[in-house]
């Protein structure tokens, strides 16, 4: 952490407190998948069903969108922290040499959550139009399995595209971003937040849109999909995952 420490407070000393390792990012996500457990053992997902929302709970459609949001976050952390988790070690150590250190760290997950709640919400209003769609479309309502094909051919063309090539090689050189991006502050954080959080989107929505169609309470599909985006991101190679389940998903919107 050399050349963070120079870039924010040259001619300090680092402490044992900069050196500990970075351990809470790591109980945020264990608490976010126990959450997620209990969930599935109390058969509480239906909080997180945006069919189960819109069509059966009959609640005010902000209401479901609100309900959908704050599970979202739950979600949010279990599956993109843990990909993510090479670059918020380096923030946090970066943070440290700060004069606050916590509301800097606070600032970029929020400004990365921000951007997953704004897709979250333009999924919940997409899955709103194609009910009204199928209310109102007697041939999309005989053929509903068009929906999951479109799904899977979408996100698995993306999978094959220069821009998740582009999106997917930024998140995996994490020292690269910080160095190209970082600066000191609270509000440069959010900022910086805000970017990474884009890139991430650019990387995963397609898989995140297929865990959307699947069912997002389904912790099979959760555990499933955010293996695939940590070996992905972090692991060496994983960039090649990348066209292979583009291929399986194009091959699941054929059948």
């Amino acid at each position: 952490m050399k050349l963070i420490y120079q870039k924010d407070q040259k001619g300090a000393r680092p402490t044992s407190r900069s050196r500990a390792p970075v351990i809470w990012p790591w109980v945020l996500v264990f608490a976010a998948w126990t959450v997620v457990l209990l969930a599935v053992l109390s058969k509480q997902t239906f909080l997180i069903n945006h069919n189960y929302l819109l069509t059966q709970s009959h609640l005010p459609w902000f209401v479901a969108l609100a309900v959908f949001l704050a599970c979202w976050q739950v979600m949010t952390v279990a599956m993109m922290v843990p990909s993510s988790m090479p670059l918020v070690n380096i923030i946090v150590h970066a943070s440290r040499f700060q004069r606050h250190p916590i509301a800097t760290q606070a600032a970029f997950l929020a400004g990365y959550a921000l951007i997953w709640t704004s897709f979250a919400t333009a999924a919940f209003i997409g899955d709103t139009l194609v009910h009204w769609l199928i209310g109102h479309w007697f041939w999309l309502y005989m053929h509903s399995w068009v929906i999951g094909a479109v799904t899977f051919a979408i996100a698995g063309g993306f999978q094959l595209s220069p821009l998740k090539k582009h999106c997917l090689k930024d998140n995996r050189s994490p020292y690269s971003f910080f160095e190209h991006y970082f600066r000191s502050g609270i509000g440069s954080s959010w900022y910086l937040g805000l970017h990474h959080g884009i890139i991430c989107l650019g990387s995963c929505w397609a898989l995140m849109l297929v865990m959307f169609g699947i069912g997002v309470g389904s912790i099979v599909w959760m555990a499933l999909l955010t293996g695939l985006m940590v070996v992905e991101k972090t692991y060496p190679g994983g960039q090649r995952l990348s066209p292979l389940l583009g291929i399986a998903l194009l091959l699941l919107a054929a059948l």
